[in-house]
């Protein structure tokens, strides 16, 4: 299971808000931050508190990327 969040950085360049806007935006830390950056997995309310910051949806910000498997 992967996951993708270029819909957040989209969005970012868009309102012209950095990464680390963001994080002082939201109040994130600088390792959540980090995890974002990496596509890994962060809580759902941080998610959620980006989506209120930004006035967005979930599906806006992150997208589930299958892993392909080799049969």
């Amino acid at each position: 299971m992967g996951l993708s969040y270029n819909g957040l950085w989209k969005i970012l360049i868009d309102k012209g808000i950095k990464k680390m806007g963001l994080k002082e935006q939201v109040g994130i830390s600088t390792n959540t931050l980090s995890k974002l950056s990496k596509n890994e997995p962060v809580a759902l309310t941080v998610l959620e508190k980006i989506c209120e910051s930004l006035d967005c949806q979930i599906g806006d910000i992150v997208e589930y990327v299958p892993n392909n498997k080799d049969s």
